[in-house]
């Protein structure tokens, strides 16, 4: 009796031991599960060293927070090396959705390739990608009705008859510096052939003054000529030189075409410098907040105002559609070189001294607060 009471003991021990085995198992199954974390949306933008897109990270959080999906949002650093690591990590991690706006428009395209590959629906944002049937949409603002917003702006400010012209590009790895380069010319060009402008700064597009409607490649040769890279540094730097290699005729009041923000402060700031610049007229865009202070400061005249918050809640409203299975909602299409994509516009607005409270702040956009001197 006594050794079946043992033998009884010693299997409820044994069933125990074994069952706390199971278990730790379990735990530590489960713990690996849990490891492999799954992403709904993964979101890549080009880099954190530029005020745009460390705006757009937040309105983008803004707009997930109250969602069930989860998002995953990272930088390339302007390499389109780290990029495609990006978008790599992001499909480790499950992403059904990517909404990318690439560093550079055809070296993305490898990267984008690799999504599809895994079944992923591809957003581009705000940038096209170029050269790849991988692009399911493309969200976007008119980037060409951005390019005629600036180049209007200058017609319409015009002094005098003869005036100079200096003319700016973003960089040439980027579709949407051709498409704003683009609109402007669309509008400046008529101006100077007619003799309203007169080009100071770029023998290619001295050449082309006749044409009305220029090639890809004879925009190329133009911006080229004018590129500043999206770069602050770049761009000042050029603007010197233009400015010290310009004779009296190239300067006193003159219009510059700036194609961002960014550049526009840098190229203002050169041209403020020069005793010979009696006044200027310059273009931007992208609203940012440091512009916004030099345009109520009389440093730059205008931005073209595009709503992140718009562009953002095109963008998640599409990649939640496409979740759910659904068809998103389109407007036109881009040809990026290898299939047309559909995409999602979003309207823009000029904005100068007249109109910069109602337009930045009296929208919600930014606070009052964010500035000195508003009226």
């Amino acid at each position: 009796m006594k050794r079946f009471s043992k033998l009884v003991v010693l299997l409820v021990v044994i069933t125990m031991i074994a069952t706390l085995f199971a278990a730790c198992g379990g735990s530590e199954q489960a713990g690996q599960d849990e490891g492999k974390s799954t992403v709904d949306i993964g979101i890549v933008l080009p880099t954190k060293d530029e005020p745009r897109w460390v705006q757009d990270e937040t309105r983008f959080k803004d707009a997930l927070k109250d969602t069930d999906y989860s998002v995953e949002i990272l930088f390339s650093q302007g390499t389109s090396a780290k990029e495609k690591e990006n978008v790599d990590a992001l499909i480790a991690k499950g992403i059904k959705t990517l909404i990318i706006c690439p560093q550079d428009g055809a070296a993305a395209a490898a990267a984008v390739q690799a999504a599809k590959a895994e079944g992923i629906n591809v957003i581009a944002y705000d940038r096209l990608i170029t050269d790849t049937d991988a692009v399911d949409y493309y969200v976007t603002f008119d980037s060409v009705a951005v390019g005629a917003a600036q180049g209007q702006y200058l017609v319409d400010n015009a002094k005098a008859k003869g005036e100079p012209l200096y003319l700016y590009a973003g960089a040439s790895s980027d579709n949407n510096a051709f498409l704003f380069f683009e609109g402007a010319w669309s509008v400046l060009q008529p101006k100077i052939a007619d003799g309203t402008f007169v080009i100071a700064n770029s023998s290619e597009a001295v050449a082309l003054k006749d044409k009305a409607t220029l090639t890809r490649d004879e925009m190329s040769k133009i911006i080229s000529q004018v590129t500043t890279n999206w770069d602050f540094n770049e761009a000042k730097n050029k603007a010197e030189a233009h400015l010290t290699a310009a004779d009296a005729a190239s300067k006193g009041d003159v219009a510059i075409l700036a194609p961002n923000d960014g550049t526009a402060r840098a190229i203002a700031d050169a041209f403020a410098a020069d005793p010979a610049i009696k006044s200027y007229v310059v273009t931007g865009q992208d609203a940012e907040k440091a512009s916004v202070q030099y345009i109520i400061d009389g440093k730059q005249s205008m931005t073209v105002f595009k709503d992140v918050r718009t562009l953002v809640k095109d963008a998640i409203e599409m990649a939640v559609t496409l979740l759910d299975g659904s068809t998103p909602a389109t407007t036109g299409s881009y040809d990026n070189g290898a299939t047309d994509v559909k995409a999602k516009q979003t309207e823009v607005i000029v904005v100068d001294q007249s109109n910069v409270k109602a337009a930045l702040v009296d929208s919600g956009y930014y606070a009052a607060g964010d500035f000195t001197g508003l009226q």
